[in-house]
């Protein structure tokens, strides 16, 4: 039997494997939980888990795509703080459905200094619910909802930003801690 996915449904079963799709009706974790740890590939192939920065307090960020502009923007907007958000003690995690290769791209194009997660399965994606309806270019379309998480040195959620302003998300944050 597969394992319960939170915010997956089971679309088909084959023997003893399941098939698993974001249900349309995911749930955001909220301020005061715990944050779900995960295993995802960065930019480099290299395999990152939430867990390596216990102790620490982590920017979880989540963006539609690399090379946009809008995401462009919100990651070079971190990228530009870096100094000021490290020596508030945070490090940077940035996590969209791209792949390596595309996230190294990403990363080389616009020298971002932190780890880019590549979530292709939309596993991640799914365990903090950012997978939703929203407009895109006058439409409703479902994607991957802008949401940062601030995650404290307990692994504890400690406000999350789901309005976010890409040319100044730094800024946003900064004032939020």
């Amino acid at each position: 039997m597969a394992a319960y996915i939170p915010n997956y449904e089971q679309i088909k079963h084959s023997g003893h494997e399941a098939v698993y799709a974001l249900s349309k009706k995911t749930v955001m974790i909220k301020t005061g939980e715990q944050a779900p740890d995960f295993n995802a590939l960065n930019q480099d192939g290299k395999t990152i888990s939430l867990a390596d920065f216990k102790g620490k307090k982590v920017i979880l960020y989540f963006y539609p795509k690399d090379m946009t502009p809008g995401c462009t923007a919100q990651a070079c907007s971190l990228r530009d703080a870096e100094k000021s958000l490290k020596k508030a003690g945070y490090v940077v995690l940035g996590v969209s459905a791209d792949t390596v290769k595309k996230h190294r791209q990403f990363a080389d194009t616009y020298e971002l200094p932190f780890d880019l997660l590549s979530d292709t399965d939309k596993s991640i994606i799914g365990l903090y619910g950012v997978w939703g309806k929203k407009k895109f270019m006058g439409r409703e379309v479902e994607g991957i909802l802008r949401t940062t998480f601030i995650i404290n040195e307990r692994g504890v959620i400690e406000r999350i930003i789901d309005k976010v302003t890409t040319k100044t998300h730094a800024e946003q944050i900064l004032e939020a801690v």
